[in-house]
């Protein structure tokens, strides 16, 4: 999905890569003026073994069925990983014409609801566009952009507590680009996807230039390093689990190695939220206690 090219996501795809390309990577001398970054048009062509004419087609949107064999050498050509090849397959998959799509309804299962609150550890529940759409009272404390009704993507970019709490925030904002890259895949009529991508666009030179670069990475977990303004430093893993039977939904989730300093300051930090939330309580029985007597 391309805010400015929806319509040919195959052809953006494929200028993207190849501006990502040099040519002495492939083989080719990269002596002389070039006025375009990586690969000309007619370098890929003739890498691919096809016809500069047919590539042109091909990314101008005149052609958008290519055999799997010019996907392949496309693939090679343009030094994809399995991700991104896959991902170009999918661009270039027939898709049969439809009319407005129906609004998504997103509903958390009442068994992932329920087993939130059992969780001992910071887990919510996202959809496709990083909306939080349910968490347990750790990740909120783990970090606010962890709360429902917050879009994690647009906190990483626009928020600069960001920056304070992730300690690999360079690297972090490219793997979520990535990742909404292949959520998004060759649906382009995703009009919440649409806006989403369209206002970070505009607001974040950094998701603008990582959104160009058509980056594709499918859900993974890995490690993450907070820096959290009351327990310190953590090193967590997190977890992305599929939600079965929902349109996209992830089950995210935060651990720490047991017998880890991190894990360690993980559980104060749940001390810390319990303490909170039990002072919160008694305040809310003593107002209902003094209101009663008031009256």
């Amino acid at each position: 999905m391309d805010t400015a090219d929806g319509r040919n996501a195959l052809g953006a795809f494929l200028r993207a890569r190849r501006g990502l390309v040099r040519p002495e990577e492939v083989g080719l001398p990269a002596a002389g003026i070039r006025r375009v970054p990586g690969l000309r048009r007619e370098e890929v062509a003739m890498l691919a073994g096809i016809s500069a004419d047919y590539y042109l087609r091909l990314e101008r949107g005149r052609d958008r069925n290519p055999s799997v064999q010019v996907l392949d050498a496309l693939a090679e050509v343009l030094r994809l990983d399995a991700d991104s090849a896959a991902h170009l397959a999918e661009l270039a998959r027939p898709r049969s014409r439809r009319g407005q799509p129906l609004p998504r309804t997103e509903r958390v299962p009442d068994g992932i609801a329920m087993l939130l609150d059992t969780l001992a550890v910071p887990a919510f529940v996202q959809n496709r566009c990083m909306d939080v759409l349910a968490a347990n009272r750790l990740a909120v404390a783990l970090s606010p952009h962890m709360a429902p009704g917050v879009n994690r993507l647009r906190a990483l970019f626009t928020d600069p507590l960001a920056r304070e709490l992730h300690m690999d925030w360079e690297r972090g904002t490219a793997g979520v680009v990535a990742q909404l890259r292949a959520a998004a895949g060759a649906d382009t009529d995703d009009p919440r996807l649409t806006q989403l991508i369209g206002e970070l666009s505009l607001k974040s030179e950094r998701f603008r230039l990582l959104w160009a670069r058509h980056d594709v990475r499918r859900w993974e977990g890995a490690l993450t390093r907070l820096r959290h303004p009351q327990v310190g430093e953590l090193h967590l893993r997190r977890e992305k689990l599929a939600v079965t039977g929902s349109d996209g939904l992830l089950l995210v989730v935060h651990h720490a190695e047991p017998g880890t300093p991190s894990a360690a300051a993980l559980a104060l930090l749940g001390s810390l939220s319990a303490a909170e939330r039990e002072a919160t309580e008694a305040a809310r029985v003593d107002d209902g206690t003094k209101q009663r007597q008031e009256h």
